[in-house]
């Protein structure tokens, strides 16, 4: 009998796997797509876990990707603008 995954509240849809350089997987919930700085982001949260993963996002037809933020102070404003929707959300 197979094993039923823990969802942590999510939807079987509203869960991705992010594969790591490592090899390492990791499941995690999409919290959601916001906008700021003109751009697409995208907040996950490792299943079983209250952290935040906070990514760029392009969509395509049938596909999508995440980026890594690499710069600093455009990370910065991207957790401000995320805490302020989450607060707004609360």
């Amino acid at each position: 009998m197979a094993e039923k995954k823990e969802l942590y509240g999510y939807d079987e849809e509203d869960i991705l796997t992010l594969e790591f350089d490592d090899g390492e997987e990791e499941e995690c919930g999409i919290l959601g797509v916001f906008d700021a700085l003109g751009k697409e982001y995208i907040a996950l949260n490792p299943l079983g876990t209250e952290d935040v993963y906070l990514y760029g996002y392009k969509e395509y037809e049938e596909d999508y990707e995440l980026i890594d933020i690499a710069d600093e102070d455009e990370f910065a404003k991207v957790v401000k603008e995320f805490e302020k929707l989450a607060v707004e959300e609360a």
